[in-house]
């Protein structure tokens, strides 16, 4: 195990709750922020956040708290797992509070609403001599956090960061291999839900395995065109950031932004879908900022143009996901 680090995650939902579980398992002291004090105050009575991972007592060295100085006091690693669509803000007034030698590590997975910005932007821009990592994989939060095995991808432009928070992390359950390809793993785990968004519309209407394979071939493509527009490697994508998260979150019912996609196959208004899952579905913010980022690019992503359609244009899910399957390719597997 690596020496033991002082650890904050921000974000008490499941996935930020997960990776406490973790980092505590593995020998670290570790404070997580929960925005709701209620939640933070019955979970260090209960020694469990029943919320969210009712069956995943906390171990020793995890500590739960609503007071967010105290989390971040004295902590060499600041985990992010809070919800994209609030993380400018919350940088905005919280960052410069922060030691400024402290390592920022970013588990959330999309893009700055309105810009398209990465995560890795928001951190430079406010935290600009801290060093910073992503992560990002196939991973849902129970099965991290009940020690099933699984493994991750660590990026930072600094390699030695990545290896240090590799080494955090990993454990005899748990794999992570360090990269410096933060852009290809942050455009990777952002992008993958708005596909996982049109499986879920294509499986909600029964169009079966073919299709559903279809669309995960064709969207790794889209991201792919994308990445090298941006300048990220092509094996992140063929790697776990990239076809294994794909595969992962476009197959699998624990994936909010696949079921998402299923109530909007039964009839569902975006609103209710939501309201029906009860926690944040990423892929409805992503969708707009990678139709964005493509039109910045000029590079042909149909997959995210088509639940762009359906979320923002008022496209009939039917329709959209019907031309898209229908769609000629203009070249092999486009």
């Amino acid at each position: 195990m690596d020496a033991a680090r002082r650890i904050a995650v921000l974000g008490a939902g499941s996935w930020g709750t997960a990776l406490a579980i973790v980092l505590a398992q593995n020998g670290h002291p570790v404070a997580l922020w929960a925005r709701d004090a209620g939640l933070a105050a019955r979970s260090a009575a209960d020694r469990v956040n029943a919320r969210y991972l009712p069956d995943c007592p906390f171990p020793e060295g995890l500590d739960i708290t609503a007071d967010l100085p105290a989390a971040c006091r004295a902590a060499e690693q600041i985990w992010l797992a809070l919800p994209t669509k609030s993380l400018a803000p919350f940088l905005e007034t919280q960052a410069r509070h922060w030691s400024p030698n402290a390592l920022i590590v970013n588990a959330a997975k999309g893009f700055e609403p309105g810009t398209g910005r990465f995560i890795s932007q928001l951190v430079a821009d406010h935290c600009p001599a801290a060093g910073f990592a992503v992560i990002s994989g196939p991973t849902f939060a129970h099965e991290v956090a009940t020690g099933k095995p699984s493994a991750i991808t660590v990026a930072s432009a600094d390699l030695a960061s990545a290896e240090v928070v590799a080494a955090t992390l990993r454990n005899a359950r748990l794999r992570t291999y360090p990269t410096a390809d933060v852009v290809g793993v942050e455009l990777a785990g952002g992008l993958k839900n708005v596909l996982a968004i049109a499986a879920g519309v294509a499986d909600g209407f029964g169009f079966g395995a073919n299709a559903r394979a279809a669309l995960i071939t064709r969207g790794l493509a889209e991201l792919m065109r994308l990445g090298a527009a941006l300048g990220a490697q092509a094996s992140t994508f063929m790697g776990l950031a990239g076809v294994g998260d794909l595969v992962l979150t476009c197959t699998d019912d624990q994936s909010r932004n696949r079921r998402f996609g299923l109530k909007l196959a039964q009839g569902y208004r975006t609103e209710e879908a939501v309201a029906a899952i009860g926690q944040a579905v990423e892929g409805i913010g992503a969708t707009a900022e990678g139709a964005r980022l493509a039109a910045r690019f000029g590079v042909d992503m149909p997959i995210v143009h088509a639940v762009h359609q359906v979320l923002y244009d008022g496209v009939p899910a039917r329709e959209a996901v019907s031309l898209l399957l229908a769609r000629e390719p203009r070249h092999h597997e486009d």
